[in-house]
């Protein structure tokens, strides 16, 4: 099962989310508290589970309603999400994958875990 970390950084409070292996498959904005930060978590639970996936690689793309994962290619030509709540805002964004498949199995991994990870912090 995977777990949310929250952890202290210089400018704030933030949080990961790591799959069973201890990679980080999602990390949030920086908060200026720790509850902030939970209730980051909370959103995060609540919509990976029910958002759609807007391919934003592909021609001619269909838009879809919040929730929903916006997956899309960096400026360094890598494939990231980012997952945005019913209220448009991000509430948790990937690291850069080389492959489309790797940025599919790491939203498909978010709303695996999210639900029912715990919450530890560092």
């Amino acid at each position: 099962m995977g777990k949310f970390v929250i952890r202290n950084v210089s400018s704030g409070i933030k949080f990961d989310l790591k799959a069973t292996n201890g990679q980080v498959i999602a990390t949030s904005e920086i908060y200026t508290s720790k509850s902030a930060c939970e209730n980051g978590i909370a959103s995060v639970r609540k919509n990976a589970p029910i958002a759609g996936v807007e391919d934003q690689t592909a021609e001619g793309f269909e838009t879809l309603v919040h929730p929903k994962f916006e997956m899309y290619v960096d400026k360094a030509g890598e494939y990231r999400f980012r997952l945005k709540a019913r209220n448009g805002e991000i509430i948790a964004t990937s690291e850069g994958y080389k492959a489309k498949v790797s940025c599919e199995n790491g939203i498909e991994s978010v709303k695996k875990n999210a639900p029912e990870a715990e919450i530890v912090e560092e």
